[in-house]
């Protein structure tokens, strides 16, 4: 073989490995540059023990996007250093409906001093388990207002719906009437609750594709039959994929409707043997 020919040849093969190698890279790259977090009401037990430890605990499991708000009795500066010191990235924080309503400055000021991206709430106060159109259309009226004020904030308004909103209303739920109102706020969907709540998530999700922008990935123990209370006992959350939930399924639509962020949230006595297990599912979604 000409030298000439040779070096051709040795270029072309090489140039061949790198682009399987590229291809390979992208194959494994999640769609929609979606990212894995943890919310950390999965680790309140925990955090009443030792802060530091438990921040340390969620980067040993390699996640560094979460969310939460709570400073756990540190001040700010110090529990901002810490998650520094963890590599930690709070984008998402929790408020309440009565912030919201009342005193959005407070919720802008404490979403910016964390440097968050979204703020989510996740009850809405009723009396003794009533919730029709009355309370819908304030909740709704409340969180387009102080949507609105977020969003002119560079932020997002995630409503957190906890399960009693799918009650029936006209020919869908009470849910669908704030979907279809979100004028300036989204929805994070929390699948448990709302399976719980009787909706089917994924249909949900197929439903309104661009009113979802954050997850809660949380899986629900074969056999529990939910109700319209949003409330159930924390020992029903199980390993992602060991439930009753069609994870594989939600994931996927969440990849294709290009979700920026899943949050695992695990509220059992467990959540410390289980989220690495449910971790290892995620992977194993393609």
């Amino acid at each position: 073989m000409p030298v000439e020919s040779g070096i051709f040849f040795c270029i072309f093969e090489i140039m061949k490995k790198i682009f399987a190698f590229a291809l390979l890279l992208l194959m494994l790259t999640p769609i929609g540059a979606q990212e894995v977090g943890l919310q950390l009401y999965s680790l309140r037990n925990q955090f009443k023990e030792d802060v530091s430890s438990t921040l340390q605990l969620v980067q040993d499991w390699g996640i560094n996007k979460i969310e939460g708000g709570d400073t756990y009795g540190l001040t700010m500066s110090e529990y901002k250093a810490m998650l520094k010191t963890y590599d930690l990235n709070m984008v998402s924080i929790g408020a309440s409906f009565a912030d919201l309503e009342k005193n959005p400055e407070k919720v802008i000021e404490t979403a910016k001093a964390f440097g968050a991206k979204y703020v989510m709430c996740a009850w809405v106060p009723h009396d003794n388990n009533k919730w029709d159109l009355e309370e819908t259309q304030h909740a709704t009226e409340v969180f387009n207002k102080a949507g609105k004020i977020l969003k002119e904030n560079g932020l997002v308004l995630a409503y957190h719906a906890h399960g009693y909103e799918f009650r029936p209303y006209k020919d869908g739920t009470l849910f669908d009437y704030m979907a279809e109102n979100a004028t300036d706020f989204t929805f994070e969907l929390d699948v448990f609750w709302a399976q719980h709540g009787g909706a089917d998530p994924l249909a949900l999700m197929k439903k309104f594709p661009n009113k979802f922008t954050l997850l809660h990935l949380k899986d629900m123990e074969k056999g529990v039959k939910g109700n319209n209370t949003g409330h159930e006992d924390v020992e029903t959350n199980v390993v992602l994929g060991s439930g009753q939930i069609d994870m594989v399924g939600v994931i996927k639509e969440a990849q294709k409707l290009g979700i920026e962020y899943m949050f695992i949230e695990d509220e059992s006595s467990r959540v410390v043997e289980q989220v690495p297990q449910s971790l290892n599912f995620i992977k194993t979604i393609n």
